[in-house]
């Protein structure tokens, strides 16, 4: 059985003929349709969560360890704007979600009507493209336009790249009324993909000034694992002119000099600038999490800044961009391997010499560190079991996480798209839920108490572990320049609070640990981490010293550099 709606059975059918099977659907009544064309459809796996903006981050979850284009249906009004802040998250981290959205029709737009707002174009400034399928199916003309509206919708989530398109369906009442099946037949339409590559005599052009620049300088931002990029990359790496920065979401674990930007950016005096600067910059991938060396770089400007990426190649991260190359990695860095020639340079021996340095500074502080957030971060992803899923929550968890070397049994992942802290927890429930590796997320307090909402699900799976670091409020509020300055601090920035997540999680059945000093914070680790009791997942709540965590890091950075 199928919805009698010609428009969302049509629909329906092109997503299975695509080969997609996941949907997440929040209850309502408008959307009705949509719930009785894909929730019974054989080859569709549809579930249910109540909350949309919980719901649309469990999806992004999914579509992030799958690669592969999930749905995400809301009945009309309010319920689709709930679905924004994850559709942004997805946008600017390049995550397949198809939106759509239940609509009143266009006549009741502004009438008064219950749940009736303007849904055209709603995510006009985030989102790949949005669509509006026709009120009716009457005639041939109206299939043929629907037909195509949907096939382009569905190709543009995952080419020229991946990311989110929006589909708002207007629906007449009835809205529950079914049918055996529809005499249509969907034809699917796919894209012609070409990959992109740089004409040769302009890879000509690049290796010539690649080869006449003794200190060049290569970030790598947010990436999936690419085994044929790191491979690459160690043989253009092997250069005594040549430098790596990685950072643990890059997940390029072997091909990297300094896996610790912050680590060696922070020690840099005003008197050793020039043998770190670069004059030569190349960056590929996402966001950079480095506040450091974003600043370092644009206080100490390149002669030339290439970033590589098939859309955003004109992304000026660093204030200095020169060329921008519309390609992928991959592909640049094949091309201009068998051209590029090592040359005689300090540069690489200076970036490594530091690290090590650094390296050894770190485990002489790391060992005499007192309990507080670094020593109970350094605790943690020691523990966290091989062939993990480690997703990070934003402000200071991702940061922590930071300081310490990738390991190479565990896969990154982070909400960095636009960073904020909303919808972490339901994105890593996402990623537990489709990968069925063991999943960590390692999540702040406000974060917690902020997404706990994601607990409200049936789709909870027993390989997610959830951390969570209470400081009592907002600890980057703490580090940061600025607010310890103000009045502000405790009430408006840190938002300081004594609250738990205890019942939280008896509320919804989930197994509960705590510890407060590092002894108990083993010992809760050791059976975190066994399979619980009810086949649930588990958390970890961790209190830490707020005030004194701020002075730790501090002298951290401070021991650094001495």
């Amino acid at each position: 059985m199928t919805s009698d709606k010609k428009g969302i059975a049509l629909l329906t059918e092109i997503f299975v003929k695509k080969g997609l099977k996941q949907i997440v659907i929040s209850p309502g009544s408008r959307n009705a349709p949509i719930i009785i064309s894909f929730a019974q459809h054989p080859k569709i796996k549809a579930i249910s969560i109540v909350d949309e903006r919980s719901a649309a981050f469990f999806a992004l979850g999914m579509a992030q360890q799958t690669k592969q284009t999930v749905a995400i249906a809301c009945t009309s009004g309010t319920a689709a704007l709930n679905y924004a802040p994850a559709i942004a998250e997805a946008y600017y981290q390049k995550v397949p979600l198809l939106v759509l959205t239940a609509d009143r029709p266009e006549e009741l737009i502004d009438q008064g009507d219950g749940q009736a707002i303007r849904q055209k174009n709603v995510y006009a400034n985030y989102i790949i493209k949005s669509f509006e399928l026709p009120q009716e199916i009457s005639n041939e003309a109206d299939f043929n336009f629907a037909e195509k509206i949907i096939n382009e919708a569905i190709n543009l989530t995952q080419y020229p790249d991946f990311g989110p398109v929006h589909i708002n369906i207007p629906f007449n009442e009835p809205l529950y009324n079914q049918v055996e099946k529809h005499s249509f037949e969907a034809n699917i339409f796919e894209p012609v993909i070409k990959p992109k590559s740089i004409p040769e005599e302009k890879i000509k052009e690049f290796a010539e000034r690649w080869n006449g620049y003794e200190k060049k300088l290569l970030i790598a931002g947010m990436m999936d694992t690419n085994t044929r990029l790191e491979e690459i990359l160690n043989k253009i790496a092997d250069d005594p002119s040549v430098v790596l920065l990685t950072e643990t979401i890059s997940n390029l674990k072997n091909s990297c000099t300094c896996p610790c930007i912050d680590r060696v950016v922070s020690t840099i005096l005003p008197e050793e600038i020039e043998n770190f600067r670069p004059v030569l910059l190349v960056t590929f991938g996402g966001q950079v999490i480095s506040k450091m060396v974003k600043a370092f770089i644009r206080k100490n400007k390149p002669l030339e800044h290439w970033h590589i990426d098939p859309i955003d190649f004109q992304m000026d991260t660093y204030q200095c961009l020169t060329s921008g190359i519309p390609v992928k990695p991959t592909s640049f860095f094949s091309q201009i391997l068998p051209l590029v020639k090592p040359k005689k340079s300090k540069f690489n021996f200076n970036w490594i010499e530091r690290d090590k340095r650094s390296e050894n500074r770190y485990a002489q502080f790391l060992s005499k560190c007192e309990f507080s957030d670094l020593k109970v971060f350094e605790t943690i992803l020691k523990a966290i079991p091989k062939g993990s899923n480690l997703q990070m929550g934003n402000s200071t968890p991702v940061r922590y996480v930071q300081l310490f070397k990738p390991f190479q049994k565990l896969t990154y992942n982070s909400n960095r798209g636009t960073s904020g802290i909303d919808g972490t927890v339901s994105t890593a429930a996402g990623a537990a839920y489709v990968s069925k590796k063991p999943t960590t997320i390692i999540t702040g307090d406000l974060g917690f108490f902020y997404d706990s909402n994601a607990l409200m699900n049936n789709y909870l799976s027993e390989n997610l572990r959830i951390i969570i670091i209470n400081n009592s409020g907002g600890g980057i509020f703490r580090f940061i320049p600025g607010p310890g300055e103000t009045d502000q601090l405790e009430e408006f920035f840190e938002t300081k609070h004594d609250w738990k997540a205890e019942f939280i999680a008896k509320n919804f059945n989930i197994h509960y640990y705590s510890a407060n000093h590092l002894n108990s914070l083993n010992t809760s680790l050791e059976k975190f981490y066994k399979l619980q009791p009810n086949n649930k997942p588990a958390i970890l709540e961790v209190f830490t010293p707020n005030e004194k965590n701020a002075v730790t890091l501090k002298e951290y950075f401070k021991y650094l550099k001495f």
